[in-house]
């Protein structure tokens, strides 16, 4: 058993993953929705599939993209591209939908919401019981556009009135109202995006439309020649041109491609362009076609409308159509989510290699480690593909790229030293660092287009990549700090090899450490110089840059000069964790500075808590080596002055002489 345990293991998980990623045909019964998902579509400057616009405004609503409340297990909505249907062709039904995310508790008074309103009552009672030990929520955090509908006029004022002052300035209330606002704005854009909201029969509007176009141009000329015309005709024309230009002030989504691949226009600007055009374009006409189908609920007559929209496009955007179709599979892999899930069980894999069955849970992991980084490497890869740019574009990215490279180090770590840290510090880092970037997803789409201080790949590919590469090594010598302190403190696990390969480990990452930071800082200065005409500005990102190539370059001549050891090397090795967390996060969160543009109000508390947790971590290395369970002297020890250079057997000399 022993001998196949590591095979099973893996052979299990490979399945497991390829079986998501198999795909799945629709149902003649069934909408498809897999069809619409992938028409292609501008938003935000981006070319990018209904299906992506969908999560990404699911994302900014309520930070998920599920549609879904506590009370029930189903969702209402089976995916996100129904939910974006139900939005754009049945607004009174999305309307009832709880997609609104409202935590603060003055917003929720402003909105007329008290405890008894917000409290949720379980049907069943092991909802109940979750809920009393807080695994369920037991309060309302959703809420429908229905609800919130009589208040519009008073969140778009407190909006406007909060929107004045700069994020710093505002109160937790002032930014969760303008939060509010701006969502509410989204949905209802997204609502008059396809047609105008309220529509029945789009078709026959737009069919009278085209019609009365002639008859409103000849109108129009005898007018201007002082002739008689048809006045009811033209002011049809005038009335429905009103509302299609309404339409196109409101729009989010630009669905009608023209003759320039990287021009696209709405479909109400469309609408208004075809009056000089003198005929309404063939698209228009398909999406029209698409709504009254998914409103009649006639699935056989949507889903052709839907292959002869997605054929039309293929036609005037070939290009467009294929990466659109290659992110909606991305999307649907969702291959960070699995890679997250493999790192997790390679960690307890290799956590259960410590206590014993040693060499079965060390291959285990070390096979689940080797899947879950060809699974992040394929997001890493995708994603490059999708931007045609290098790995690192923002925050989000730089998060799924440090957990890269940390994998792939501790991976190198563990072929070396096969005791089972490495791979323990690659299932740790990489699961760490995509919940981290899961959180960031949050603001929406994670393949927006470039802020102007990035856009050029040349420095993308060495400058911003050299300097996130040592972010990586920087955090994995501080998780290798923190097995020492863990094993040593709390267990009797940290034997003399032990601790002797810990050191080595982190030794040599924080020498890897100083390295890429020194080259990417400096590189960064190259890029400065150039861009801005100065290589060093003392920005706050510059200076966080440079805090960790000075800390790295302290903790090494501490060691070269022999002011720490052991436990001294990994004391500082955790404070880096607290100095590359700032230069990462916190130095954007100070607002200012050509680099402020990462700004993220929610992340300061969790920033502030991973710092003093890594404070008390260095407060618990601290403690004398007689509270150390790995060092604790035997009865049998020398008492007084001599118990400090007593050394039990197996134990590491350096350390306890420290």
């Amino acid at each position: 058993m022993k001998r196949f345990f590591p095979m099973l293991v893996f052979v299990g998980a490979l399945l497991w993953v390829t079986s998501s990623w198999l795909p799945q045909k629709t149902p003649s019964s069934e909408v498809n929705l897999t069809g619409f998902g992938k028409i292609p579509v501008l938003v935000g400057g981006r070319v990018k599939p209904l299906d992506t616009v969908a999560r990404n405004s699911l994302l900014i609503l309520q930070g998920r993209q599920r549609v879904s409340t506590p009370e029930i297990s189903e969702p209402f909505v089976s995916s996100p591209t129904e939910w974006l249907l139900d939005v754009c062709f049945r607004p009174e039904k999305a309307d009832t939908y709880p997609t609104f995310a409202i935590d603060n508790t003055e917003l929720l008074s402003l909105l007329g919401k008290n405890d008894d309103d917000l409290s949720i009552n379980y049907t069943s009672t092991p909802k109940k019981i979750l809920a009393v030990f807080g695994f369920l929520p037991s309060r309302h955090r959703r809420f429908a556009f229905r609800d919130l509908a009589p208040y519009l006029r008073t969140i778009d004022e407190q909006g406007d009135q909060s929107d004045k002052l700069q994020s710093v300035q505002r109160s937790a209330y002032q930014n969760a109202v303008v939060n509010l606002r701006n969502a509410l704005v989204l949905y209802q854009r997204l609502k008059n995006s396809v047609q105008p909201e309220g529509t029945e029969n789009f078709v026959a509007e737009l069919d009278a439309f085209d019609n009365a176009l002639p008859e409103a141009a000849k109108a129009a000329r005898q007018r201007e020649a002082g002739g008689t015309f048809d006045q009811a005709k033209l002011n049809r024309v005038v009335e429905l041109l009103q509302r299609y230009q309404r339409i196109a002030e409101a729009a989010y989504v630009l669905a009608v491609p023209s003759a320039k691949p990287s021009e696209w226009h709405s479909i109400g600007e469309n609408l208004v362009e075809s009056v000089a055009a003198g005929k309404i374009d063939p698209i228009v006409k398909l999406y029209a076609q698409i709504g009254d189908a998914y409103r009649a609920n006639n699935r056989s007559l949507f889903s052709q409308q839907v292959d002869l929209l997605a054929g039309a496009l293929a036609k005037e955007q070939p290009t467009a159509a294929k990466r659109t179709s290659f992110e909606f599979f991305f999307n649907q892999v969702d291959p960070f989510t699995h890679s997250m899930v493999l790192y997790v069980l390679a960690f307890l894999l290799a956590c259960g290699s410590w206590l014993g069955w040693n060499r079965p849970l060390n291959r285990a992991a070390f096979y689940l480690l080797f899947l879950a980084l060809a699974v992040h490497t394929f997001g890493l890869v995708s994603r490059m593909y999708l931007q045609e740019r290098p790995p690192v574009t923002n925050l989000y990215s730089s998060a799924i790229f440090i957990g890269w490279g940390a994998v792939i180090v501790s991976l190198i770590l563990e072929r070396i030293f096969r005791d089972g840290i490495g791979a323990a510090c690659a299932g740790a880092i990489g699961f760490i660092t995509l919940i981290i970037a899961h959180h960031l997803a949050g603001s929406g789409d994670t393949l927006e287009m470039l802020q102007a201080v990035l856009d050029t790949n040349i420095w993308l590919a060495t400058h911003v990549v050299a300097i996130t590469t040592g972010y990586s090594a920087m955090f994995l010598a501080g998780m290798l700090a923190t097995i020492y302190i863990v094993r040593g403190v709390f267990t009797r696990s940290l034997k003399k090899e032990t601790a002797d390969s810990l050191t080595r480990m982190t030794y040599g990452v924080v020498c890897f450490a100083t390295l890429f930071s020194f080259v990417g800082t400096v590189l960064g200065g190259i890029w400065a110089d150039q861009s801005w005409g100065r290589f060093w500005g003392w920005d706050p990102k510059e200076n966080g840059a440079v805090l960790i190539v000075l800390w790295c370059a302290i903790i090494l001549h501490a060691r070269w000069g022999g002011f720490i050891r052991q436990r001294g090397l990994m004391i500082m090795a955790i404070f880096g964790n607290v100095i590359t967390s700032f230069s990462w996060f916190g130095v954007n969160m100070l607002g200012v500075g050509l680099h402020s543009y990462g700004f993220m109000e929610k992340a300061f508390p969790w920033l502030v808590g991973f710092i003093i947790s890594q404070l008390a971590l260095m407060g618990v290395a601290a403690m004398p080596l007689e509270r150390w369970r790995s060092f604790r002297t035997f009865p049998s020890a020398p008492r007084g002055k001599d118990k400090l250079n007593f050394v039990p057997p197996g134990l590491p000399v350096e350390t306890t002489s420290e």
